[in-house]
């Protein structure tokens, strides 16, 4: 009888989880932690004094910041499906959800920022206080964002190749996400401290420190 031989099928591992890859998406992730906390500084100090360029300038942070995070997401996939897949593939969905949802969401608005589509000052700024349809007051760049980072530092926390205190900070950025979703739903006034603390704490801190600091571990390799 003839032997059949087996087929070789190309795992997610073999896709993305190539050194080359691993490096690419570290370069990726310290990319997007710089741009986040530039997001950061746009949205909180220069929009204040300047209204215009800083809606340009967050809204274009806000779109590369998502198509960069988009690599960190797979990138981690592919490391922590090891541990967990089923739950891995989870965050993988909610992580990817999350980013093009943050990146959508900054395309609207640096379209709206380079063509105002409204007829006058008044109409645009009742346009820019309607949520966006993609991400309605941060749901996906905030509120699923933060579920699957959650499930991330929990994979993390497991895994044995990831730093403690990363998937630690990872817990705490999650915890943040989710606090400024809900903070933005419920309260919305930029300047409630309820709403304003948690901003300067991840926007300035936090969130770029666990880009960054993750960054560098997936340029590193294992």
């Amino acid at each position: 009888m003839a032997t059949t031989k087996a087929m070789s099928i190309p795992t997610v591992e073999g896709a993305v989880g190539s050194p080359a890859f691993g490096r690419f998406a570290g370069l990726c992730t310290l990319l997007a932690g710089i741009i986040n906390f530039l997001y950061a500084v746009a949205f909180v100090i220069i929009a204040r004094n300047a209204p215009a360029l800083g809606g340009l300038l967050s809204a274009l942070f806000l779109l590369l910041g998502g198509l960069l995070i988009t690599a960190t997401i797979t990138a981690l996939y592919a490391r922590l499906r090891e541990t967990e897949p089923a739950f891995a593939l989870w965050a993988l969905l909610l992580g990817a959800i999350g980013a093009l949802g943050q990146a959508i969401h900054g395309g609207y608005d640096l379209g709206n920022s380079i063509n105002p589509p409204a007829p006058s000052a008044e109409v645009a700024a009742a346009l820019a206080s309607l949520p966006s349809q993609v991400d309605p007051r941060g749901l996906t760049t905030f509120g699923i964002m933060g579920i699957a980072l959650w499930v991330i530092a929990w994979l993390m926390s497991r895994n044995g190749t990831f730093p403690k205190n990363l998937a630690y900070l990872g817990y705490a950025l999650a915890i943040l996400f989710i606090i400024l979703y809900l903070a933005r739903l419920i309260i919305f006034n930029p300047a409630n401290p309820l709403l304003l603390v948690p901003v300067l704490i991840t926007g300035f801190i936090v969130n770029p420190a666990w880009y960054i600091w993750l960054g560098i571990h997936l340029w590193r390799g294992r």
